[in-house]
């Protein structure tokens, strides 16, 4: 039996075959015929705020990329901005990020990260005592190597929520020296929840150039955020979108929705710059492209986002009304996000590292014999829970490529 055969049947041996859907093997981006990427010309592009920054209305989140040529096959498409994380693969993204787009012309391409400071409470969003202004000067410094570029264009604070972290005073101030240390050229939040208060104090700032946030047809309150991003907008932030097509992720048994008629939903909000999506094969990405060329809705495409069955998609909202109904304390909107990451986004490497931020203990729902939870979205809390918390029987090395 020969190393790869080996690994999948200590795989299959570890979570069982019901267990299949979160094996790395049969997650893993397409490699796919790399060189059959066509270039589409005159892709659609809008303005990212007061950076002065056109780019096109499709960007690339790298999250889920596992080969450097692809990068290079969506920069050959007409891609321009490329965006990674300090925590997708422990770093490691960002260096394969760099190594598609190595030799390029520094200026025809954009890359962004979400650089994480040591102190950050992801569930609370507040900073700890561990934070510090040097601390995070380092983090950033550290992404700036990986790339291997001589500067980033756009850095991020991800899990952007609290206002009292937005406003931090060693945030701001690691931003600002950021830039005039020429080490980036723009900053930034990134908001997975709470998403119309952090972007009400990033606007308060004057500091911040761009906003990545959570926007689909799925999300709650959209009067309230609509009217934080215009108002984030007014003051110069450009907005990304993420998390764009996960209402189109639905149970495994379930539908699955037209990722067309999700993507052009986004894009019909005109201050949305561009959609930030985690493509995985070379079909994708000109499907993605061809998209944005005409954004008027169909009667079809409408009357697919009309299709509504309560918990049957995977997005969860972040709206953290669970975490008091727990009495056990579990971080469930993290959990939810790793279920989401394996089975929705099929990552099971960003899966098997958001499930380890949760710090479960084993078997975490057995001492519940009805779960507690009234997901606002409709979740089956702790089946979910059962399902994702299997992960953690495989070890790492099982699941990176």
């Amino acid at each position: 039996m020969d190393k790869n055969n080996r690994r999948e049947f200590l795989k299959m041996s570890i979570l069982g075959a019901s267990g299949a859907a979160l094996l790395p093997g049969s997650v893993k981006a397409s490699s796919g015929d790399f060189g059959s990427a066509m270039r589409m010309s005159n892709l659609p592009e809008r303005l990212l705020g007061k950076t002065g920054i056109k780019i096109p209305l499709i960007s690339m989140g790298t999250g889920g990329t596992t080969n450097s040529g692809f990068v290079r096959a969506a920069y050959d498409s007409g891609v321009k901005l490329f965006f990674s994380a300090t925590y997708y693969g422990n770093g490691n993204n960002e260096i394969l990020v760099g190594e598609g787009l190595k030799g390029l012309n520094r200026d025809s391409f954009i890359v962004g990260t979400a650089a994480i400071p040591n102190g950050l409470d992801k569930r609370s969003g507040l900073l700890t005592n561990e934070f510090t202004a040097d601390g995070y000067m380092k983090v950033a410094g550290e992404s700036l190597k990986r790339f291997g570029l001589d500067h980033i264009d756009i850095v991020v604070l991800p899990y952007a929520a609290k206002k009292e972290t937005v406003q931090h005073e060693g945030v701001l101030k690691t931003m600002e020296q950021l830039k005039k240390q020429g080490k980036v050229r723009f900053v930034g939040i990134s908001s997975h929840g709470e998403t119309v208060e952090a972007l009400n104090a990033a606007a308060e700032t004057g500091v911040y150039d761009v906003a990545m946030i959570s926007y689909n047809y799925k999300i709650q309150d959209k009067v309230l955020l609509d009217a934080a991003i215009a108002n984030a907008v007014k003051a110069g932030i450009g907005i990304v979108a993420m998390k764009t097509t996960a209402g189109a992720y639905r149970e495994k048994s379930g539908p699955q929705m037209n990722s067309n008629a999700i993507l052009k939903w986004v894009l019909q909000n005109p201050h949305i710059s561009s959609i930030v999506s985690g493509m995985r094969s070379v079909e994708e990405l000109q499907k993605n492209l061809a998209m944005i060329q005409d954004l008027k809705m169909t009667d079809e495409e409408i009357k697919a986002l009309s299709f509504n069955v309560p918990g049957a998609t995977l997005y969860c909202q972040q709206c953290k009304q669970c975490l008091p109904q727990c009495p056990h304390n579990l971080d469930i909107p993290t959990l939810m996000r790793s279920y989401m990451y394996a089975y929705g986004y099929k990552n099971t490497e960003q899966a098997w590292y958001t499930l380890a931020e949760a710090k479960l203990s084993a078997n975490p729902c057995n001492a519940c014999d009805i779960c507690h939870v009234q997901c606002a979205s409709g979740f089956d809390v702790k089946s979910k829970i059962a399902d994702i918390e299997r992960l953690r029987n495989v070890p790492l090395d099982f699941v990176v490529a």
